[in-house]
């Protein structure tokens, strides 16, 4: 037989056994018999990098530490008060040439898609000069993107072994003098990006498209527009760069979960698909946050999870059901094509103060598993490295939990997803061929109990990576009861797993999250 990779994370319950052991006379589990479901992109873990993260400006405010006084609003100009000078916090371009630590750490998550983008995107003006760039952004745009600041991305996606996705400028600055939008920007930008010899692989037109002014488009943005704007899109994109592809539509806050004001007028995706000429995209995209984080409560009583709600099932299940909204759409506007997730997180406005903890290690991984099975084909996770939800905190560019469970998949998840049963109660099990092992499969194991173990029965043998940690509240974790951290120069520590076989006993998950596991299959399993 040949010997795989089963990669557990513990705090889950597999067959519906809530505080109970699987008992001796439990059938083992066989990855080796687990049939193929879906099939995802070898890069299917990719991140975001935030524009405004390259060419600095306002982003989501940190939350205030222990013992920190927490910002006030203050006086607007207008006689109102100024809720976004709590809500944000101006920051300075990240480093992406010359900080090693971050590098390192993020070469560890690849091969996989770096994508920058996000709303400051859509009114970013690309200074093609190496001339000093204009002291205040041309009318029309937001921000400035200089030539060095664009070289660095390029630079960091090459050194990291990523394929770059992107979005162009779309606020009134990239139109003409009818509206329509203009590709100058985006064929200045791809050109210097080939220059450079970089490639763009993919791109979405906009960020968010259905959002409208809320993400700096013209006031009264419709689905004419954008059916319009998509035309000269594909036209641009045939003519200047063949090879990359249109990724679309990229909408959010649909599926019933609130992420946005109501009052904004949200143009639907169906809207958005239907309208004529009916845009056409190579890959369908769509943006996923279950809800949006304390910061942003005020739009909406309904909105937001508490920290106690992070292990349960209609939290974690909404991924499911977002899925399924859109993966409609995509059968009915893009029949064949891929879909990918092209932001997630724990929630939307920058995360809850959680989401950098070990509690909300679980949705991660667990979002992972669910999407996977969905035929969700690539999922990038908002961010790498900026406020809350990133995966490496930004002040001091070191990893946070989720991060280990981010490089553990990338080490051995493979692109065959295999069926390891319905998930009911506790244990929640998810599979898929073991990445460079032929033969080989993964199997993910999560434990969300918080006070009872869970066992596992495994048929064979198998190499385990468990994480645990202390609390649900921590901010460290570790494998196989060691604990993982990283030099200053980020380069990670040997992340060996421990020979397994038989029954396995999965920590609670306020003491844990369980990881990979190399295992015997009983037949052949297609290569991952």
């Amino acid at each position: 037989m040949t010997k795989g990779r089963m990669l557990m994370v513990g705090s889950l319950s597999l067959l519906a056994m809530t505080g109970a052991m699987l008992g001796a006379a439990t059938p083992p589990v066989d990855p080796g018999r687990f049939a193929q479901v879906a099939k995802v992109d070898d890069q299917y873990q990719a991140y975001n990098v935030e524009m405004v993260e390259v060419v600095g400006g306002r982003f989501w405010a940190p939350y205030p530490k222990p013992g920190e006084a927490r910002p006030q609003p203050t006086a607007g100009g207008s006689g109102g008060v100024d809720i976004a000078a709590v809500m944000f916090r101006k920051r300075e371009p990240i480093d992406l040439t010359g900080d090693t630590r971050l590098r390192n750490l993020a070469r560890a998550l690849g091969p996989t898609y770096v994508r920058v983008s996000g709303g400051w995107a859509n009114a970013v003006y690309f200074h093609d000069s190496d001339t000093p760039p204009p002291a205040t952004p041309p009318k029309g745009y937001q921000s400035v993107l200089t030539r060095a600041q664009w070289a660095g991305v390029v630079d960091f996606v090459k050194t990291v072994g990523g394929k770059l996705v992107v979005s162009f400028p779309v606020s009134d600055g990239a139109r003409d003098a009818s509206g329509v939008w203009d590709p100058d920007q985006a064929r200045r930008l791809n050109a210097y990006t080939e220059k450079l010899g970089g490639h763009i692989y993919a791109a979405e037109l906009i960020n968010e498209p259905n959002a409208g002014s809320m993400v700096g488009l013209p006031k009264g943005y419709d689905a004419a527009a954008f059916a319009r704007d998509m035309a000269v899109f594909r036209a641009f994109r045939d003519a200047d760069a063949p090879q990359m592809k249109i990724v679309g539509p990229g909408s959010t806050g649909e599926a019933g979960f609130v992420i946005m004001p109501r009052n904004i007028g949200v143009v639907p995706t169906d809207a958005l698909m239907s309208a004529e000429p009916r845009p056409r995209v190579d890959i369908f995209s769509y943006h996923f946050y279950g809800t949006v984080s304390k910061r942003c409560a005020a739009m909406d009583k309904s909105a937001g999870i508490s920290p106690d709600r992070a292990l349960d099932e209609d939290w974690l299940a909404r991924a499911d059901s977002t899925a399924t909204y859109y993966k409609e759409r995509q059968l009915r506007f893009a029949p064949g094509a891929d879909i990918w997730i092209t932001e997630t997180a724990q929630a939307a406005c920058g995360g809850d103060a959680w989401a950098a903890t070990w509690r909300d290690s679980f949705r991660y991984v667990d979002q992972l598993g669910r999407q996977a099975k969905q035929g969700v084909t690539v999922v990038f996770h908002n961010t790498l490295a900026a406020s809350d939800y990133a995966l490496i905190d930004e002040a001091t560019m070191m990893p946070r939990p989720s991060y280990w469970a981010a490089v553990l998949w990338a080490r051995l998840m493979g692109n065959v997803v295999l069926d390891a049963g319905q998930n009911a109660g506790k244990l929640h099990l998810y599979s898929q061929c073991l990445r460079g092992t032929p033969g080989g499969v993964a199997l993910v194991a999560i434990n969300l109990d918080t006070a009872n173990p869970a066992s596992l029965s495994l048929a064979g043998k198998a190499t385990r990576y468990t994480l645990t940690a202390d609390n649900l509240d921590a901010g460290s974790v570790k494998l196989n009861g060691r604990t993982l951290a990283v030099g200053q120069d980020g380069v990670l520590p040997n992340l060996k797993g421990v020979a397994a076989r038989g029954m396995q006993s999965l920590p609670a998950a306020r003491h844990q999250l369980s990881s990979p596991i190399p295992m015997p299959v009983t037949r052949p399993v297609p290569d991952a």
